[in-house]
């Protein structure tokens, strides 16, 4: 994949421009297509295969390369013949008795009787149709769309998962709808109903009745509810309105989702999606619901795009099952097979926007996190997003996504710790069986570690978040409180009286030797590049500690480690957590001693800054046993 030469007049802070784009998404396109059937029904790329098996994920690989494909149609550049393709893979999916037939979903209703993904696939086939009907659906005749309706319409009746798969039963209705056909027998009303109610507030929602709160607000969530409402909106008016009003709230606030080095924060399930967390920033523009000028917003996703691609995503073939390029399969769920990673296609939305459109035609802006030090608090989800302009870092601090459900018991590395950022990943494998990262653990009398298992109450202020989690103990209150790039991170213990604790700041990982080093009441650890993660005990911790150093633990090096603290009986502590890029850590640290203190008058705990402010934090106001 050759790619144009950068252009900074235009783009002077990522030099990319929509041939850029198109470029790439020619290029992700070339390399999946090698792998197609004859009629291009079938895309059996190489991999491991997802629990649905090899069959679904052929099928999953059409789909979802017609994402990708879908806008960059629609966008008027077909240089690959992307319609006549992807019209000849409808045509041949659906024949009846076809070599090269789609699979047929069953129900979402245990014991289930056979494959429920292509329940998925139908309907990112029946949105890269709504994005592109034009010029692939308007060319097929009666006889060669009937077959098509048959399969579409088998998977809009079907019972889905009661999450954001609800969602994909819904617009495989609405765009049959859209096309004159009668489905009065499976419309998707209450269904859209159902996920409104899902919305937190600031334009986010929880992935179903749970605290499960990721990217499927970006890339299911909003983009479907878009296509819903422009197939059928004048079903519900209401609806539509809302919908915008709660885009434009979501966009006020996600923006900050994206490091100056073009990485999305890493939190949650199917990262390997990749720039699919671009997909709401395109709505924005196709619904006049942009809160960020076109430069700004280009500038965010150029930078994302061009963040995947010098790491090599697609360059020795489709985008990879992991994070950067090749394979890290830590990252990825068992749902996930050879073709999932091309959901990467609702990243590319843009594409379908004319050439002339402001967000390609503007020249770049700053995005958020390089026009200031900024904290967006999202009380619904329990978010507080900081990040700094000097060195482009957005952090996550969570207090309110766990993803803990009475059938799901198990905590999960990328949801369950407090804080994610733009340039850390949490750690798998060993490093999170040991608790290495991101975590408080309280040790018994017997040497048992008690750690976060699930988040019951929450609260968030301007500056601060407070929860109430479980633990395999009992209950732990925690706090974070920000200000600049230092957040100061809380934790009383509820349950009794800790033995012993420990507190674990953000794994930094490299491909090269890290640095570190500890002390009575530090530690941190640092990259070649000087990204630090530090922790520096204020209240309860008495010594500082590195963890093992990790091997394939993390999507962004080979070699892993994180500072953590280390207290002895007691039962408030307090740490003050950095994530920042400096040049001579140990410099840095000496100074970062200084940045805040702590006092407590019973439930209130105060920090007090060292330019002189303070915030309290009511650790009683939460419910629950104090």
């Amino acid at each position: 994949m050759r790619l144009p030469s950068l252009d900074t007049t235009i783009s002077p802070l990522t030099g990319y421009t929509r041939a850029h784009w198109e470029t790439v998404a020619d290029g992700w396109l070339t390399q999946a297509l090698r792998h197609a059937s004859p009629r291009h029904a079938l895309f059996r790329i190489p991999g491991r295969h997802a629990s649905s098996g090899p069959e679904s994920d052929a099928l999953e690989g059409y789909a979802r390369s017609f994402l990708i494909a879908a806008p960059r149609i629609a966008g008027g550049g077909d240089a690959l013949n992307l319609a006549e393709r992807y019209a000849q893979g409808l045509i041949a999916g659906t024949e009846p008795g076809g070599d090269e037939n789609w699979l047929r979903g069953v129900d979402c209703v245990p014991p289930l009787t056979g494959k429920t993904q292509p329940i998925v696939e139908a309907a990112n086939i029946a949105l890269g149709l709504h994005l592109c009907r034009e010029q692939v659906w308007d060319r097929l005749d009666d006889r060669q769309r009937e077959p098509i309706v048959d399969w579409l319409a088998h998977h809009a009746s079907r019972k889905a998962w009661p999450n954001n798969w609800v969602l994909f039963t819904a617009i495989v209705e609405a765009f049959l709808s859209s096309v004159g056909v009668d489905t009065s027998a499976y419309r998707s009303d209450a269904d859209v109903r159902w996920v409104e109610s899902w919305h937190l507030g600031d334009g986010w929602y929880t992935d179903g009745q749970r605290r499960n709160i990721d990217y499927y607000n970006a890339w299911v969530i909003h983009p479907f509810l878009w296509a819903w409402y422009d197939m059928v909106g004048d079903r519900d008016p209401d609806g539509a309105w809302r919908w915008r009003q709660r885009l434009a709230a979501f966009l006020r606030s996600y923006g900050l989702m994206f490091g100056s080095n073009g990485s999305p924060v890493q939190q949650g399930r199917s990262l390997t999606y990749r720039t699919a967390t671009l997909a709401p920033l395109w709505l924005g523009q196709f619904t006049g619901a942009a809160t960020e000028d076109p430069g700004a917003v280009r500038r965010i996703a150029s930078g994302t795009l061009k963040y995947f691609v010098d790491a090599g995503v697609g360059a020795d073939g489709p985008p990879s099952l992991g994070w950067r390029g090749g394979e890290y399969l830590p990252l990825t769920q068992y749902y996930s097979g050879p073709g999932s990673p091309l959901f990467a296609g609702m990243g590319f939305l843009g594409l379908a926007l004319p050439t002339d459109h402001a967000v390609w035609a503007a020249p770049e802006t700053p995005q958020p996190v390089e026009r200031g030090d900024a904290v967006v608090a999202l009380p619904g989800a329990g978010w507080l997003l900081q990040s700094t302009a000097a060195d482009g870092i957005v952090r996550l601090l969570n207090h309110g996504s766990d993803k803990i459900t009475a059938g799901t018991p198990d905590p999960d590395p990328v949801y369950i710790k407090y804080g994610y950022s733009t340039h850390t990943a949490a750690g798998h494998g060993a490093a999170f069986e040991q608790g290495a990262d991101g975590e408080f653990v309280v040790i018994d009398a017997q040497g048992r570690e008690s750690r976060r298992r699930g988040i019951d109450h929450h609260h968030v202020g301007d500056t601060s978040a407070l929860s109430r989690n479980r633990f395999d103990t009992g209950t732990v209150t925690s706090a974070s409180v920000v200000s600049g790039r230092f957040e100061v991170r809380i934790h009383r213990v509820d349950a009794g009286t800790a033995v012993r604790v420990r507190e674990a700041g953000q794994l930094i990982a490299d491909d090269r030797p890290l640095a570190s080093d500890a002390g009575d009441g530090w530690a941190w650890v640092s990259d070649a590049d000087g990204l630090t993660s530090a922790v520096i005990g204020l209240l309860g911790y008495d010594q500082g500690a590195i963890s093992d150093t990790f091997t394939a633990v993390n999507a962004l090096g080979d070699n892993a480690s994180a500072p953590q603290l280390v207290g002895g009986e007691g039962r408030i502590f307090a740490a003050l957590h950095v994530l920042a890029h400096t040049q001579d850590a140990e410099a840095a640290v000496a100074e970062w001693l200084d940045a805040a203190r702590v006092s407590v008058s019973g439930g209130l705990v105060t920090v007090r800054w060292q330019e002189d402010s303070q915030v309290s934090v009511d650790f009683d106001a939460l419910p629950g046993v104090p």
